[in-house]
This record gives structure tokens, C-alpha cells and sequence, in this order.
């Protein structure tokens, strides 16, 4: 990297190199007067980065694209995508980059790119840019998510450029550095797909295959076995999502990754009061991806995904569509491997416990009496030594539960691996809709508190009382906007 003796950041250009068609060679725009709102200091490391030197003045050209290593090219990817179930086949990183591929201290190759660095010729009329408050949510949630042992791309750093970004009002900008596993998604695939070239998209899924799921190469039909692979990582990430209450908010196709990480935290938001019908993205009108679709809504992607295969499963497209039809139990199997498991650690019951009607019944009364989710599990706990305690408070009429109750409590739950499992904190929506509010208006003590909070989720300490809470009444409905 040129002028920067301190450090030398060795970047790859696997993408481009492997598929110049998707790629389209670009530079960020250069920030009037960057300034590092907030640097992820256990992640620098894992990457081979130093935290020092990202702060220094190299580092932050680094970070906003502005200083590229030697040999590297920053590059827009191409990808179609179906949009609230319309397809659009030309969609790309309007407002994004990928800088390179970095190999971390584990070895394994991870995408460095950017958010909010201007428009790219897939910009679609946008000014490409960003606001300080979507890209600090997108670094807290995804932060948070990480350390709920959820899979997720996440975030090096937020850097305000100086620049002012026009929404309804003027606001300050900012880019975010993010770090995922790959970019690539299926919209990806939809986009070789589209474009007719069977010989693109048959590199594209080699590429995935050797980037993501190696094990697919030795199989009889590798991209069969890879459809499988997909199919199993986003059942896992899906059930993982359900069991903590996330919803996602925006499943289009071009959102779900290959690499089974969560991706795109626009509209995204953590459910409180327990409903499968929380929907809280602003234009998601008939609740496509309320809470209790995104299974449902994940299979329909992959649906979407398998068809890009056919082509490369089998020359026979009636053969194709039966064996990817066939290998569509994968996605059920292992969602149902996920959840079923899951809900019995949060209930606090040992594998082998029969407990499916239980966890139905619970999850009705839930429901029912508007119970916050996320308290009601980790205060169970101390339902499991005494009476309901608080877990019983939640509850408007708490008849139901207290006959649940003894039933649970036959089984035995282990309290103590309940605290292990069940969070005391989430990213609750009020307390980020405030720090969010803070750090635009210049303070970032909130965000700073926050994200020592949430990245330490189950880890009860005094004085944290406020962020163990639902949002107060008189905060209100909560809506979310993309960000963009």
C-alpha cells in the first residue's frame, strides 16, 4: 500500500478476477472531512489490522476507501433480486463497495467493503450516501447479533464523512466498513442467471462452492449438493433468528447470503411483545416479513435460489426440478434440528426432553397476554427455584401460566443454563432510536454505553435496569425505514 509504511494490508481480488462480468471497477468518493465515530477493536485483530493504525490517518483513508492497497480494485458487484416478491434482474451495489478479500488470523478469506461511499452505476438514481444513524445501527445490531452466537456480517467501523446527506431533513453522513464471509447472495445467482450465460453462472457457483461449502466439490452432483448447503445454513440462521425474536424486515432474495450470514440491517428490529405478526419496516404493508413468515419466507428464496441451478443440476430440467424438489426436506430438517433444540436450552430442558406441546402451549400464552419475549425467558429462570416470580408479572391474567407452570417444572429445567442461553439485553428498539438521536446531534456516549451492553448480552450487571426493559408506554408504535 502505498505512503503507508506503518502497515501493509495484503487485499485480494478473487471476485474480479473470477467474475469480471458481476464486477464493475469503481472508486469511493473521497470524504470532505472524515472522523472515526467508532472503531470495532476485537475485530481489527482477527483480521490481522492494527486498532492503532486504523485510527491514524492512513488507517482512516484505509477504512473510507480512500487509500487502496497496492494490487487491489475496489469494484460495485452486480445482482438482481425479487423485491417484496417482484423481480428485478439489474439491481448491484448502488451504495457500495467491495475494497477486497482479506484473509484473517484464522486463514480464512473474509470480503472488506463499504456503505454509503456515493454512487456506482447501479446507483438507480440515489446519491449512493449514508446517514450517521442507519450506519450506526447496522454497527450495534449486528455487534449485538454476533454476540448472541447469531451469524452475521459485521462491522469494523463507522466513519462520518463530513458530507451532509438530504432525507426528509438534512442530516450528517457517514459510510460503514463492513466485514462479512462473502457477499455473495442468491440475487447473485439470479442476475448469471438472467443474463442466459451458463457458463458465468457455472463459475459463480464454483466460486461459491470454493468460498463457502468446499464439501459440495466431491459430491456426485456438486451443485445439487450445494443448493443443500445453502439450504441448510439459512434454515440454521432463520430458526436462530426465531429463537431470539429478531426480524429482519427486508428478506428480499438479494439479502440472503450464501454463506448463511445475516445481511442488511435496514429496516431490522428486535420483537417484544410476543406476536408472529410483528411487522415494524415502514413500507412492509401486508406484513410479507412479519416475524412469524421468515421460515416460510426463507423457503421461498431458496425456491427462488434452486431455480437458478436447474441449468447446472441436470441437463434434464424435469430431472433437475425432482431433485431439487427432493432436496428441498434439507431446509425443514435442519431448521427443525435449530429450533426445537433451541427452545428446549431456553426452557432450561435437557435434550431428550418431550416438550413440543409444552413449548406450543407457552408460546400461545405468550401471545395471548402480549408477554415481552425476551424478559419473560430470562426471568423463568428464577421461576425454575420458586413461583413464577416476575416471569408470572408479565402476564395480564396469569392463569394460563400458573397452570403451565408445575408441568415445566416436572421436567426438571436447569436455571443456570438458562442464564446461559436466555439474554438479559437486546438492542430494545427505544434504547436505539435514542442513541442513534445522540450520536446525529454529535454525542456518542449513548452509543458507546450500548454497544457495551449488547455485545455482553447475557452478563446481568447493576445499574443496567433500563436496557433490560421493554420500550415505555409512551414510546409508541415503533416503525423502520431502509436507511437509504
Amino acid at each position: 500500500m502505498s505512503g503507508t509504511p506503518d502497515m501493509t494490508v495484503a487485499l485480494q481480488d478473487r471476485f474480479l478476477r473470477d467474475l469480471p462480468e458481476m464486477a464493475v471497477r469503481w472508486q469511493a468518493q473521497t470524504p470532505p472531512d472524515p472522523r472515526l465515530l467508532v472503531l470495532n477493536d476485537r475485530l481489527a485483530p482477527e483480521l490481522g489490522l492494527d486498532p492503532t493504525w486504523l485510527r491514524s490517518p492512513d488507517g482512516l483513508r484505509f477504512l473510507v476507501g480512500d487509500l487502496v492497497p497496492d494490487g487491489a480494485t475496489a469494484v460495485a458487484q452486480a445482482y438482481a433480486g425479487h423485491q417484496f416478491g417482484g423481480f428485478v434482474p439489474r439491481l448491484g451495489d448502488g451504495r457500495a463497495l467491495l475494497l477486497g478479500e482479506l484473509a484473517g488470523e484464522d486463514g480464512c478469506l473474509r470480503d472488506i467493503a463499504l456503505k454509503g461511499s456515493g454512487p456506482t452505476p447501479f446507483a438507480r438514481g440515489g446519491d449512493g450516501l449514508a446517514a450517521v444513524g442507519p450506519m450506526l445501527r447496522e454497527y450495534v445490531v449486528s455487534e449485538a447479533m454476533h454476540a448472541l452466537g447469531v451469524p452475521t456480517t459485521r462491522s469494523l467501523a463507522v466513519v462520518g464523512t463530513g458530507r451532509p446527506v438530504q432525507r426528509d431533513t438534512e442530516l450528517p453522513g457517514a459510510l460503514l466498513t463492513r466485514v462479512a464471509a462473502s457477499h455473495l447472495r442468491v440475487g447473485s445467482f439470479q442476475y448469471a442467471a438472467a443474463a442466459g450465460d451458463t457458463g458465468l453462472l457455472r463459475r459463480l457457483a464454483d466460486h461459491a462452492i470454493a468460498r463457502h461449502h468446499p464439501a459440495a466439490a466431491a459430491a456426485q452432483r456438486p451443485y445439487l449438493a450445494l443448493f443443500e448447503a445453502v439450504a441448510g445454513v439459512q434454515a440454521s440462521l432463520t430458526a436462530r433468528w426465531m429463537l431470539i425474536g429478531f426480524v429482519h424486515g427486508v428478506m428480499n432474495t438479494d439479502n440472503m447470503t450464501i454463506s448463511g450470514e445475516t445481511i442488511d440491517y435496514g429496516p431490522c428490529a428486535f420483537m417484544e411483545a410476543y406476536d408472529p405478526e410483528t411487522v415494524f419496516s415502514s413500507i412492509d404493508f401486508w406484513g410479507r416479513y412479519a416475524y412469524g413468515n421468515q421460515p416460510v419466507v426463507a423457503g421461498w428464496n431458496l425456491a427462488r435460489f434452486a431455480e437458478t441451478l436447474l441449468p447446472l443440476i441436470s441437463e434434464s430440467t424435469e430431472e433437475a426440478v425432482g431433485l431439487a424438489e427432493a432436496s428441498f426436506g434439507v431446509f425443514h430438517t435442519r431448521y427443525d434440528a435449530v429450533w426445537a433444540p433451541g427452545m428446549r436450552a431456553k426452557l432450561g430442558l435437557s435434550a431428550d426432553a418431550d416438550a413440543a406441546d409444552l413449548i406450543d402451549e407457552l408460546l400461545a400464552l405468550l401471545k395471548a397476554g402480549h408477554a415481552d419475549y425476551t424478559s419473560f425467558f430470562r426471568q423463568l429462570g428464577a421461576a425454575a427455584r420458586g413461583d413464577g416470580g416476575p416471569a408470572r408479572e408479565l402476564f395480564d391474567d396469569a392463569s394460563g401460566f400458573d397452570d403451565w407452570l408445575p408441568r415445566w417444572r416436572a421436567l426438571g429445567p436447569n436455571p443456570e443454563s438458562m442464564d446461559r442461553t436466555n439474554p438479559v439485553y437486546i438492542p430494545r428498539n427505544h434504547l436505539v432510536e435514542e442513541t442513534l438521536s445522540a450520536a446525529t446531534a454529535g454525542d456518542l456516549e449513548p452509543l458507546e454505553r450500548l454497544l457495551q451492553v449488547v455485545t455482553a448480552p447475557y452478563d446481568e450487571r447493576p445499574g443496567l435496569q433500563r436496557y433490560a426493559g421493554p420500550a415505555p408506554e409512551e414510546f409508541g408504535a415503533y416503525r423502520t425505514f431502509c436507511g437509504t
